[in-house]
């Protein structure tokens, strides 16, 4: 299995398509996932969104901070809950596109 761990904060802007092109990129390979959203105490809309996620698919968890605690803490949240034999972390801002995730499996296989 394949987590996926991607900390979020104040994302409303990009989340709705990164999540759409992180489940297209995951549906096309054949590993097992799980979406691990750590939201890191977003104001915005950012939450509101990933429970929607997590209410259409059983492959998505969403971890809630209270506060912001940063980054760092929220990656560490995510490899601790993650049950893959691999991990990868990947920002929701889509600055690195999901689409490079099985360039990344293959070189791990």
């Amino acid at each position: 299995m394949l987590s996926i761990i991607v900390p979020t904060y104040n994302e409303e802007d990009v989340i709705d398509e990164f999540y759409s092109r992180i489940t297209t990129v995951l549906d096309a390979m054949s590993h097992k996932h799980e979406l691990i959203f750590i939201n890191d105490g977003s104001n915005d809309t950012t939450l509101e969104r990933l429970n929607t996620y997590h209410s259409s698919g059983a492959n998505v968890v969403v971890i809630d901070f209270s506060r912001n605690f940063g980054k760092e803490a929220a990656m560490t949240a995510g490899i601790d809950y993650a049950r893959g034999d691999a991990v990868v972390v990947i920002d929701a801002d889509l600055q690195d596109p999901p689409e490079v995730i099985p360039m990344l499996v293959d070189k791990w296989n």
